[in-house]
């Protein structure tokens, strides 16, 4: 591939990119995936500098038109994005290599830090790193309503959104699944209407110049694959079969109270309404894995956002953990971590097999999409309604991090949780507020935050403060 004259550099014409075959794009997808590190803002941002600088793979139109469509599905947009870039350079097979090498990392390493966790998460060091971990996933998760609220909330109606989507869910403990819906009622409605506020504002935003081409796919190429509506149905049928028949076995062979039955259903679910990413539905997933289902304690849903947090992959990739905590706890017959790596596996599965089913079945009629202000208009309030929502995560997991004891109280149609002062983890307060300086006073990395808090967490431990 020549990639060796630069593609933003002023008054020089890049030399044609050269064709490449899927076993030749095979070590580029590789190379996405081991750096797909810092939530989807800078996976994005490693695909674009990657595919449309280095590369010229796709030209910038393309890029932006791919990931805008992306971020109007459920589930995780990154992963998305590289599955339908792969789908728009090798087909099917390509969509299938770039998506399925883009979680393969992250699989791997949450399944291994599930094992250190569930048999040495309570005891010793391992115990001193996730304390350290919950201060610096708190400051990051307030990094993530900073980010998001500058980019989405741009005129009074959206912040209006924003602060009813975090009363809804925070004071009236309104499903999150049901606050997207009426976000994305609302955007559509005003964007068909023609009302400015609801006009798509910005985007995700690679952060880098505009690269020139020419590219192997540019603003006017074509997809390998084309479908027609019969092979739409076709397509449908495949991937539906190949997410939802695991699905009915296990609830046929096991019954609905099974906890695999749970895990299948509860996640496959997950997998439709997970709009705004991980942070966004971190909020529903931990509501009923703590509070319904038992899975979990709440300081371990903190636990397994650091998990994530510190790994490779999409940060969706926190679901792996809870399935693989709530088997491991409910084993049946099973060897205990027989049971949690299949709960862990299978709710990867149900997680990512429908993003293929979306982007397959979605993306050979993209154009249809472009330049729509009633769709516009529902991706601008739903993100509006996702700042809320991440703001209503960061209380709760503060409320979790800094005090041992919350008291629930219901007034009428009012449900929340009021801390017990009595019970301040004071080490947690002061390391959760050092993160957060760190994170927006001193702007320092992700990586690096969770490194410091993680190595304060064993200092603590072995000084006996925790």
């Amino acid at each position: 591939m020549s990639s060796t004259v630069s593609s933003t550099t002023p008054g020089m014409v890049a030399a044609d990119p050269v064709p490449v075959t899927l076993a030749q794009a095979l070590p580029v997808w590789l190379r996405v995936a081991g750096l797909s590190f810092g939530g989807p803002a800078g996976q994005i941002a490693v695909m674009h500098r990657i595919l449309v600088e280095e590369k010229r793979w796709i030209s910038e139109n393309r890029f932006l038109h791919a990931l805008n469509f992306c971020t109007l599905l459920p589930g995780p947009e990154a992963q998305q994005l590289a599955t339908y870039v792969g789908w728009l350079m090798h087909g099917s097979r390509g969509g299938l290599v770039a998506g399925g090498l883009f979680v393969v990392p992250g699989i791997l390493a949450i399944m291994a830090l599930s094992w250190i966790y569930a048999l040495y998460g309570q005891v010793g060091l391992v115990a001193g790193l996730f304390f350290g971990l919950k201060a610096a996933v708190l400051a990051i998760v307030l990094q993530a309503v900073q980010r998001i609220g500058r980019r989405a909330l741009k005129s009074r109606v959206m912040v209006a959104l924003a602060a009813a989507a975090f009363a809804a869910i925070f004071f009236f403990d309104v499903p999150f699944p049901l606050i997207v819906l009426a976000a994305g009622v609302i955007g559509y409605l005003g964007g068909r209407a023609g009302r400015p506020e609801f006009r798509a504002g910005g985007g995700h935003g690679s952060g880098s110049t505009v690269a020139e081409g020419p590219f192997l796919l540019g603003d006017d190429e074509l997809p390998q694959e084309h479908a027609a509506p019969r092979d739409t149905v076709r397509v449908l049928g495949v991937w539906a079969a190949i997410w939802l028949l695991p699905v009915a076995a296990i609830l046929l062979a096991l019954g609905p109270n099974d906890v695999f039955s749970h895990v299948a259903v509860f996640f496959s679910k997950m997998a439709m309404v997970t709009f705004g990413g991980a942070y966004a539905v971190l909020a529903y997933v931990a509501q009923q894995a703590v509070e319904h289902y038992g899975w979990l304690k709440p300081g371990e849903m903190l636990d397994g956002l650091g998990m994530a947090e510190t790994t490779p992959g999409p940060l969706i990739m926190v679901t792996q953990f809870v399935g693989f905590m709530a088997a491991f706890r409910a084993p049946g017959a099973l060897p205990p971590l027989v049971a949690g790596t299949l709960g862990g596996l299978l709710t990867t599965w149900v997680t990512f097999a429908p993003c293929f089913l979306w982007i397959f079945v979605g993306a050979p009629y993209i154009e249809r999409l472009r330049g729509n202000p009633a769709l516009a208009g529902a991706l601008s309030a739903i993100t509006a309604a996702v700042v809320g929502v991440i703001l209503n995560l960061a209380v709760w997991f503060a409320l979790h991090t800094v005090f041992t004891q919350v008291q629930p109280v219901a007034l009428g149609p009012l449900r929340l949780e009021v801390p017990v002062l009595s019970s301040v983890n004071v080490p947690a307060l002061l390391l959760a507020l050092a993160a957060i300086v760190a994170v927006f006073r001193f702007q320092v990395g992700m990586i690096v935050t969770l490194a410091a808090c993680s190595a304060v967490g064993l200092a603590l431990y072995l000084v006996g403060i925790v």
